[in-house]
């Protein structure tokens, strides 16, 4: 077949037929490329070719004809001989009445819903697509859609990889952002790229994940941000849920951008690391009712988005101006196919879902008891093996965690996040909660047999500090983002020690680095499937900026300095993910206080005194035994969160306890055997927590 380079001339045109109505997007078949696309209001369709992403003419315009490239609300055609690469976009004709829900605007090269990939001219700007009457619009101000053979590709006998939840650690990573900064020692031509992340894949190996999470790398606006900054970094403003994002490409031919993304995860599986993606199928790129029309807008309004009972306005549960119609059939079987190609053609092994929430309203907003979306997506066979990760609220007041439909939704949880930070924080009330979610949160996850490893922990995540900056910063500092500080979370539960931000202090110093270990420690070591943030495990700054979407500079990226500068904690890291692999009481599938038919719990509860675990409101210690029946080892915690030593009285055993973690001590951990033999008691320093380790038998 020949490639984009030999496009016909202009002066000559592509012969058609009619197409099929199935499948949609643009598909190569034997005689070219058959294209479909919905529209049920629409009166005409035009398919537009163009040579190249910055022309403002197309080559050719088809128009499509209800006589005979319509079936039902499919609009199709079949376009003979088109090459691969070939670049395409549609106009639709039909009544743009807001007060009714229809924005119909022909002067808008829409994008296909259903492309593989996008391209984005220079002169692109989102200004000049708001709504219909306001400007001028030419094509070389418009994202455009290529065709791509999903076949094509030479997967080398790459597979899938499938870690269970009990033996993931998953390393939430922005993918631009991890290679971004200028000391990345990589190619030039390769910061910031999915190429770029391929070079880093050692570090990764060696810190130990199983898992990168990528946020948002689906085709996103990045012009889509206020207040005069320049770019959305973040990604989290979606335009077309096929496709690559074309901005994290190293190359720039357009016909390879799915490529180069293949290159990554066949790279990441080849190193035995799954590849997460943060989908957002909550709302678009588009915006509200002020916002340009950049494809569902103008393909069919009221069927892509949740209308006002005033139509010409939409249902904001989102925060970002629309809600994406998640429950329509529609959109459903888009949402499907979108995450069905993903796992078929570009091999990912897991999701997580954004805002999930909103995707258990129905068409009017209300919430459903048994959302149809969500529960296709649990038993849907294609994605049988693949992780489902629900961020299980949204910004209109649903907060589902625990309550989450199904029995295949991992969930993230954010109680986990609050409550081990209030506690070592050293607030009041505390430790009942605490202790909940050290051992897996069975206060929330209450249903039966439930694995409590589908309780995704985190200390930390894209949204809010970093972990440094958590022990560092009392308040937000987000001046930068240009709204006085007004966004971002007010309530963070952090503690800067002392001294607001960087200080020369060495007592500080110490104690903010001991805290970060003891956060560590208690992500990695209690029950659930564990989320690193990117950078944490070398202290990564933002400055006390808890809401860096719009901040793609040295702000946000990660400083590849602090690998050396934080050596000691990176190890610390390391040592702690290794041993989280290698213990079997940290992949249990079942939870630590659940009493099987025989045997006994896994986890005994103790204070300063042996089986008097003190939950007051002004108790600021916790202590706990934790063995596995037919188990090889047995490891007891004691976590002092007050400002003063406190002294705990050790459980009696057969063998010797080894103290394997002293989050006081500049090396704060050693191998069982080598560490030393702890007696009796235990001194605990203040503000650290120590672990034990004794043979069972």
């Amino acid at each position: 077949m020949e490639t984009i380079s030999e496009v016909k001339p202009k002066t000559i045109q592509y012969d058609i037929l009619s197409g099929d109505p199935n499948p949609l997007g643009a598909t190569v078949v034997d005689m070219g490329v058959n294209f479909c696309l919905f529209s049920k209001s629409a009166s005409g369709v035009d398919l537009c070719l163009f040579k190249d992403a910055n022309d403002d003419e197309p080559f050719q315009v088809i128009s499509l004809k209800a006589s005979g490239n319509r079936s039902f609300h499919y609009w199709h055609v079949l376009v003979k001989e088109l090459p691969v690469g070939a670049l395409y976009g549609y106009k639709v004709y039909g009544p743009f009445d807001p007060a009714v829900g229809r924005r119909f605007d022909q002067s808008r090269l829409l994008l296909d819903p259903y492309a593989r990939a996008v391209v984005t001219p220079k002169a692109y700007n989102r200004q000049s697509l708001a709504p219909i009457g306001q400007t001028e619009v030419t094509h070389s101000h418009c994202m455009k859609c290529v065709v791509v053979d999903p076949q094509a590709y030479d997967w080398n006998g790459d597979k899938h990889v499938h870690h269970p939840y009990s033996r993931s650690v998953i390393y939430e990573v922005h993918l631009k952002g991890f290679t971004r900064h200028p000391n990345s020692k990589i190619e030039k031509s390769l910061l910031g790229t999915y190429t770029g992340l391929v070079k880093k894949i050692p570090f990764l190996k060696k810190l130990g994940i199983t898992a990168v999470e990528l946020m948002p790398v689906i085709q996103f606006d990045p012009q889509d941000v206020g207040n005069g900054l320049p770019t959305n970094y973040w990604g989290y403003s979606p335009i077309a849920f096929f496709a690559p994002h074309n901005g994290y490409c190293y190359c720039h031919d357009h016909k390879v951008i799915a490529d180069e993304f293949r290159n990554m995860v066949r790279a990441l599986h080849k190193a035995n690391i799954e590849v997460i993606l943060d989908v957002v199928f909550n709302h678009t790129a588009e915006g509200n009712e002020v916002g340009p029309t950049l494809s569902f807008k103008g393909l069919e309004n009221d069927t892509y988005y949740i209308l006002s009972h005033k139509q010409e306005y939409y249902m904001n549960y989102s925060g970002c101006g629309n809600t994406f119609n998640t429950n329509h059939s529609v959109v459903r079987r888009l949402i499907m196919d979108a995450l069905r190609r993903w796992v078929v053609e570009m091999h990912i092994d897991g999701f997580r879902f954004d805002l999930a929430s909103i995707m258990s309203r129905d068409e009017h907003g209300y919430p459903m008891e048994n959302p149809p979306v969500l529960w296709e997506i649990e038993s849907d066979p294609v994605l049988a093996s693949t992780k489902i990760i629900a961020e299980a609220w949204d910004a209109g007041g649903l907060y589902q965690i625990g309550s989450f439909v199904g029995d295949k939704w991992a969930e993230w949880n954010g109680r986990f996040r609050d409550d081990i930070r209030r506690f070592l924080r050293g607030d009041n009330g505390a430790v009942s909660d605490f202790a909940n979610r050290i051992a897996g949160s069975p206060d929330i996850y209450n249903k039966p047999f439930r694995d409590p490893n589908r309780s995704i922990n985190m200390i930390t995540c894209h949204d809010g500090f970093t972990l440094n900056d958590l022990v560092s910063y009392n308040h937000k500092h987000n001046e930068a983002n240009g709204e006085n500080n007004r966004d971002g979370c007010n309530e963070n539960y952090s503690w800067n020690h002392g001294v607001e931000g960087p200080t020369n202090d060495q007592e500080i110093e110490a104690l903010r680095l001991r805290q970060i270990k003891n956060f560590m420690v208690l992500l990695l070591l209690s029950q659930g499937t564990p989320m690193i943030s990117m950078g944490d495990e070398v202290r990564r700054t933002q400055s006390g900026n808890n809401n860096t979407y719009c901040q793609d500079n040295e702000i946000s990226w990660f400083d590849w300095d602090l690998v050396e500068k934080n050596k000691d904690l990176l190890a610390f890291v390391q040592h702690l993910i290794r041993f989280n692999q290698s213990q079997k009481i940290f992949r249990m599938e079942r939870f630590w206080g659940e009493k099987p038919e025989r045997g006994s719990e896994c986890i005994t509860w103790h204070g300063v005194k042996l089986f008097e675990p003190d939950r007051s409101y002004d108790s600021h210690s916790l202590a706990y035994q934790l063995k596995e029946e037919f188990g090889d080892y047995q490891y007891h915690f004691m976590i002092n969160a007050w400002h003063q030593p406190l002294t705990f009285e050790l459980p009696q055993t057969d063998h010797q306890w080894y103290r394997i973690i002293d989050t006081f001590q500049h090396n704060s951990f050693c191998s069982f055997g080598k560490s030393p033999v702890i007696e009796n008691t235990s001194k605990v320093m203040e503000r650290s927590l120590t672990v034990l380790m004794s043979k069972l038998y």
